[in-house]
């Protein structure tokens, strides 16, 4: 099987020699490279199609390198920019950085060069960029996110569940003082409440019943870090009255202790509910809330920032061909405009499923209508139409097996593969009866008992 693609290059430079050699040099390192003359054209590709990667000489006649990045930047497209430059024009480069191109390279440069400098800007653009947006809403947010990770203010993140507060949070920390220490997130949705308690600060040996050993709590693991109040909005009124004592004092006690423990963490805290009204319903302490909106974020809901929508499916595009093992070039177009006009209630959560399903589902080079499928209230639908009941769920048996089959039975990497934990696999087999049926058999060749 071939190596996944790694994403796709736009390649611009009046020279045909270098362009040639350019498309050699990044289809040797996985990339799919598209190519323009001068800056014009190159203004036209990257309005069609996005990017992983823009490389362009700075000096060519007609619209030059700096004239297409000044273009590319007022358009708010982000796509990191190598500039390709003389001598002599160095300095020039250095104002295209300040302009926001990514890195120069001088020529001649070797291929080893090339790579080197690709290397460096791609896990910004792929696997390792915190966040991936193309919308100008985002822009402020990402700017607004970077100058507050100067600074220890507590921070409010709100959203609708699957819009990336918990990404969000996470970059705050990783570009803070604090990037060094720990990231510790809570989950007070997912704790009991009788458990919730213990969860963030811990407790003694023997402070109750089946306390058999101390426990160090989350506050204190996070010290010198960041903790991450997860949905906030749903903790109980008793603990929030220890959370304001800890944002007051900058103390707590563990459950059954008797010293106070000082700490120095950042705290921020996020929320799908306005918690303004939760004060006025009596579910909310208003003093905790002033404590935590020192500095509120408003995360947009998908629907409201569609120009994420492509860099996102093209993210979860690269994302998968590198986990399931495919070499899909893109999506076209009608089937991205699907995606650009569903309403996308569960958010960025419900575009990556239905992009690692789209993957799966293609047979050909490009992503297309029919292998788009969204679930809503029990019901597939592909482009509007309807298809009965059940079918995901055959859709999804297939893709276990299928995975199942190329993982040589293995489990674990197959759950790795679907993005699913080993427990959530070994149930779903349990529902399918641990084989396969017949015809599938026949397929795969393979059962999965044992």
């Amino acid at each position: 099987m071939n190596n996944p693609v790694k994403g796709k290059v736009l390649a611009i430079d009046d020279d045909s020699n270098m362009r040639t050699a350019l498309k050699e040099a990044f289809e040797r390192m996985g990339f799919i490279v598209h190519h323009a003359i001068d800056g014009e054209e190159g203004l036209i590709k990257v309005r069609k199609e996005t990017f992983s990667l823009i490389i362009t000489d700075m000096m060519m006649p007609g619209m030059d390198g700096l004239s297409f990045l000044k273009h590319i930047r007022n358009e708010h497209n982000l796509t990191p920019v190598l500039i390709i430059t003389g001598f002599g024009t160095i300095e020039s480069a250095v104002e295209a950085m300040k302009l926001g191109a990514a890195d120069y390279i001088v020529k001649p440069f070797s291929f080893e060069t090339l790579k080197n400098r690709v290397e460096r800007l791609m896990p910004r653009t792929l696997e390792d960029r915190d966040i991936i947006f193309g919308s100008s809403q985002m822009q402020k947010i990402v700017n607004l996110a970077t100058e507050l990770a100067k600074s220890d203010i507590t921070v409010l993140i709100y959203g609708e569940s699957g819009t990336g507060k918990e990404v969000l949070a996470r970059y705050i920390h990783k570009n803070s003082k604090r990037a060094e220490k720990p990231f510790v997130a809570v989950n007070c949705a997912a704790i009991p409440e009788n458990l919730l308690e213990s969860e963030l600060f811990g407790h003694e040996k023997g402070a109750f019943t089946g306390a058999l050993e101390k426990r160090i709590g989350k506050f204190e693991k996070a010290q010198g870090g960041t903790i991450l109040l997860d949905e906030v909005g749903e903790m109980a009124l008793t603990l929030q009255a220890k959370l304001l004592r800890v944002l007051q004092e900058k103390e707590f006690d563990r459950v059954g202790g008797k010293e106070p423990i000082k700490i120095d963490v950042r705290i921020i805290a996020t929320t799908n509910r306005d918690l303004k009204i939760e004060c006025e319903k009596g579910t909310f302490r208003e003093d905790l809330y002033y404590r935590l909106n020192v500095f509120p974020i408003k995360l947009p809901p998908l629907r409201e920032r569609r120009e994420d929508i492509e860099v996102l499916s093209e993210h979860f595009l690269h994302k998968y061909n590198m986990k399931i093992n495919k070499n899909i070039l893109g999506i076209d177009k009608k089937a991205m405009d699907i995606l650009k006009n569903h309403y996308w209630k569960g958010n960025i959560r419900e575009l990556e499923n239905v992009i690692q399903r789209a993957v799966f589902m293609c047979q050909k080079n490009y992503i297309c209508i029919d292998d788009i499928y969204f679930e809503e209230d029990g019901i597939g639908q592909t482009t509007g139409i309807e298809f009965a009941k059940g079918s995901l769920r055959d859709i999804e048996k297939e893709m276990i097996f299928k995975t199942l089959a190329e993982t040589k039975g293995n489990k674990t990497k197959a759950a790795d593969i679907l993005g699913i934990t080993v427990r959530t696999l070994r149930n779903k087999l349990k529902e399918y009866g641990n084989v396969f049926p017949i015809e599938e058999k026949k397929s795969y060749g393979r059962t999965l008992n044992g």
